[in-house]
């Protein structure tokens, strides 16, 4: 990514980018993406986008894709739209792309809006639903049928999320027609530095994708 963007200041990827710096946390995005199973043609959206790093990254993955990105920003985060829409227009990659403010917990778009859709450790940090499964339930609305999805988060945390090979069965059950589990990431992605699996750093690291 362009040197002159400005990717650092955002929530909840700020412990990452703080504790490991960019090239972790580029990682991390990396492999989101590599869990996406899309041809990149028609519209994605990028939940809880912060300073836009994602987004950016996901244009540049999928150069036949239009983009929406939201996120809640607000005066106590240390990011904003136009900080968004600048790191976009560096990049290259601003044509393609339209940022919005929203809520995680109840997006402004109908029913099946999106081809695909993403988020990077945001659903725990959504303070307008008690039950964050809810959160991650919300997203999948708004994706159609056949559509993929891939989502980071602290899903092995059980405190946040429960017994998430139980949820997945639920999401099944609900309708979701392919749906995968990988759980505690941080003692399984090799460039994650070791010590940060210790209790008080960042722990219980998973992602779920598939096809709805």
């Amino acid at each position: 990514m362009n040197e002159k963007a400005n990717y650092g200041n955002w929530v909840p990827e700020k412990a990452l980018y703080m504790l490991f710096g960019a090239a972790v946390l580029l990682g991390v995005h990396e492999h989101l993406v590599e869990h996406l199973d899309w041809n990149g043609e028609g519209r994605l959206l990028d939940i809880g986008c912060g300073a836009a790093a994602l987004t950016v990254r996901c244009a540049k993955a999928f150069p036949k894709a239009q983009i929406t990105a939201m996120d809640y920003w607000g005066a106590e985060w240390n990011y904003a739209k136009e900080q968004c829409e600048r790191n976009a227009q560096i990049e290259g990659v601003a044509d393609r792309i339209s940022f919005q403010k929203g809520d995680a917990a109840k997006l402004d778009f109908p029913d099946e809006t999106f081809d695909a859709a993403v988020s990077n450790f945001v659903f725990h940090e959504v303070r307008t639903a008690k039950d964050k499964r809810d959160v991650v339930r919300e997203a999948l609305r708004v994706v159609k049928k056949g559509g993929v999805f891939s989502f980071q988060d602290m899903f092995s945390q059980k405190a946040l999320y429960g017994d998430m090979e139980q949820f997945v069965r639920e999401l099944k059950a609900e309708g979701i027609s392919e749906v995968h589990y990988i759980g505690n990431l941080e003692k399984k992605l090799d460039f994650i530095p070791g010590f940060v699996t210790t209790p008080w750093m960042i722990s219980g690291m998973g992602i779920i994708y598939g096809k709805k």
